[in-house]
């Protein structure tokens, strides 16, 4: 695989992306080295990275293989700091289904209706 690779950085992983060719779900593979900490901060952080990519992995394309490698200082990340990172590197990857929008999205009836009781 890593012959055929690409690869996108992040101050707490790094992305390895090869593109099978083919339509099936896109696989997500975990590397959490020694380096990262104790086994229990391994562990924690290999939760951490699984969550974050189940949430992901309904937007992403199909056809692909990916390798996310831990950085050491992704140890003390919460949850948050860690889905934000793999989504961007996904997002600079271009394996999302759907372009993100970077604005918020407006509200159903304007804002008007934000302040209303019921």
């Amino acid at each position: 695989m890593r012959a055929n690779r690409r690869s996108w950085a992040h101050p707490l992983l790094v992305c390895y992306v090869y593109d099978r060719g083919d339509t099936a779900a896109t696989r997500i593979g975990l590397v959490v080295g020694r380096r990262v900490g104790n086994a229990v901060a391994r562990n924690r952080v290999k939760r951490l990275l699984r969550e974050a990519a189940r949430a992901l992995h309904p937007r992403l394309r199909d056809g692909h293989d990916l390798v996310l490698i831990a950085r050491p200082v992704v140890a003390p990340a919460s949850l948050v700091q860690v889905a934000r990172a793999l989504g961007a590197v996904v997002e600079r990857a271009h394996l999302l289904r759907e372009p993100s929008v970077s604005r918020v999205p407006e509200v159903p009836g304007g804002a008007a209706d934000v302040g209303e009781e019921l």
